[in-house]
């Protein structure tokens, strides 16, 4: 499984950051279908947070479609369906991006200087990796 890092000085709340990074994972393919995922107790044990926050992560991840749980065999990366959750990613941005050309437009900013604001947030993440 990947190294899933938590930050005690972040604002979301540390079993949305473990969420996000598992979620993530599996979007980028890092976690592949059918994947067994730790245990909820030895998640916790790794981050050394509550069970009860991994079973969180678990059960909302399983609610999402992310993962699977069977009784007494362990949770596993959801087979199948990742493609339609990549699509509902793809949807999200899009929305993002089409509310970042309308502030930009009722602000009379123009495209060329959306798409500079663009590369530069682009550079600005290459930078971090």
């Amino acid at each position: 499984m990947t190294k899933i890092i938590i930050s005690n000085v972040s604002d979301p709340p540390i079993y949305q950051q473990i969420k996000g990074q598992i979620k993530d994972a599996i979007l980028r393919g890092e976690l592949a279908e059918g994947e067994p995922l730790p245990s909820i107790r030895a998640l916790a044990n790794d981050l050394r947070v509550s069970v009860l926050t991994t079973r969180r992560v678990y059960d909302e991840l399983e609610a999402e479609g992310f993962i699977t749980t069977k009784a007494g065999k362990g949770s596993y990366v959801a087979q199948g369906n990742l493609e339609l959750l990549r699509e509902s990613k793809r949807r999200m941005v899009e929305e993002k991006l089409t509310e970042a050309w309308n502030a930009a437009r009722s602000l009379g900013i123009s495209k060329s200087e959306l798409y500079q604001m663009m590369d530069l947030l682009f550079e600005e993440g290459d930078s971090e990796e």
